[in-house]
């Protein structure tokens, strides 16, 4: 059995970070701390050094924050539930940074810098990933695509009764019909499925066999069978996987290439 959700989170943390907004507000931290060198780096680095010094750090702690909170963070939650598992989140980011910033300074300096200012180091490093885990929270959530049970990003789902237009997990072929699987329930509509997944909008999935196409957002695991697969779904039956459509989930990330 494989289990899709790393494969799914270093997709997103690329996507993320090839962002350009992304990629401008890290460039810029970067610059900042680089001209005014904190932590002793303006003085014991010269130039080209502290760029990479700033650089590395800063481009780390997002990627260890972005991993972190993708692991810990619910975007569904709200309230103090979510308040504290940004807390958890800032203080695992946190204590990873310390330990990135005492091997860093091992290499760099041949020992960590800040004699006793170490501990008084480790609180700031500390809050300042929980600030900045706030920040990374609300940036996640800005560029997050809008959520997929909106009618009218999914055509298809016009088709469905209002109380059975959630998020498509499914669609499958019976007959002259398609079964479409939904978050809320599954409906039989008399058309073909090359028709249906042409209505799908931008839901992230593909046709996987030639009788049923998955949303890859709705995969819990995958099972290897042979040259085939089997794609465990959030909600109702397996979705089979032929041996021609293989490469198509490897490419979205579901199985190793």
């Amino acid at each position: 059995m494989s289990d899709p959700r790393p494969q799914l989170a270093l997709r997103e943390w690329r996507r993320h970070l090839l962002h350009p907004l992304t990629l401008t507000a890290l460039t810029a931290v970067s610059a900042v701390l680089c001209l005014i060198g904190p932590f002793g780096t303006l003085s014991s680095l010269s130039l080209v050094p502290r760029i990479a010094y700033w650089t590395l750090l800063t481009f780390a702690g997002y990627t260890t924050g972005y991993l972190v909170s993708y692991a810990v963070l619910r975007p569904s939650q709200s309230g103090v539930a979510h308040l504290m598992r940004i807390q958890v989140a800032g203080g695992l980011t946190g204590c990873a940074m310390i330990g990135l910033v005492t091997v860093l300074n091992w290499l760099v300096f041949g020992a960590a810098p800040f004699g006793d200012g170490t501990l008084t180091l480790a609180g700031t490093t500390l809050v300042i990933s929980v600030i900045v885990m706030v920040v990374l929270d609300l940036f996640t959530r800005h560029l997050s695509p809008a959520p997929a049970n909106v009618p009218q990003t999914v055509p298809l789902l016009d088709r469905l009764p209002l109380d059975k237009r959630g998020r498509l997990i499914a669609i499958s072929v019976e007959d002259h019909y398609v079964r479409v699987r939904t978050t809320k329930g599954e409906e039989m509509i008399l058309m073909r499925l090359a028709d249906a997944i042409r209505e799908v909008g931008a839901t992230p999935g593909a046709q996987v066999h030639r009788s049923h196409w998955a949303a890859f957002d709705q995969v819990n695991a995958v099972t290897r069978d042979s040259d085939r697969a089997v794609l465990q779904m959030t909600n109702g039956g397996d979705i089979p996987v032929s041996r021609r459509h293989i490469p198509t989930i490897k490419e979205a990330g579901l199985l190793p290439r």
